[in-house]
C-alpha cells in the first residue's frame, strides 16, 4: 500500500472555492478515471502548516496503479477543463506529488 499526495496552496480569499473544485473534482472526474472516492482524502492546513495548504491523498496499491490513474486523466475533456477553472484559485508553481509507503 502506498499513499500518492498532491499538495497545492490557495491563493488567498480563495480556499474555500479550492476545496469545493477539489472535492467536485474527486466525485466527477477522479472517479472516471478509475479513482474510487474512497480511496481519497483531503486535508488543508491547520497547526504547523502554511493554512493555504491543500494536500489531497490518494490510497494506492503500487505505482503501476497510480501510473495509470494519470494515463486515463489524460484522456479526460474534463480533467483539462477542470485544471483551468482550478488553477483561478491556487498560486502557480506550488503544485507538488510525494509518494509514501505505508509499513504499517
Amino acid at each position: 500500500m502506498m499513499v500518492a499526495r498532491w499538495q497545492i496552496e490557495a491563493r488567498f480569499g480563495h480556499k474555500d472555492q479550492a476545496l469545493a473544485s477539489m472535492k467536485k473534482w474527486i466525485k466527477q472526474i477522479g472517479s472516471k478515471a478509475g479513482m474510487a472516492p474512497d480511496k481519497v482524502r483531503v486535508l488543508t492546513g491547520s497547526i504547523g502548516a502554511l493554512e493555504s495548504t491543500i494536500e489531497t491523498e490518494f490510497y494506492i496499491e503500487n505505482l503501476d496503479e497510480l501510473d495509470q490513474y494519470w494515463t486515463n486523466l489524460a484522456k479526460l475533456k474534463t480533467h483539462k477543463k477542470w485544471g483551468i477553472e482550478f488553477e483561478k484559485h491556487t498560486v502557480s508553481g506550488t503544485a507538488h506529488w510525494q509518494i509514501f509507503r505505508v509499513v504499517d
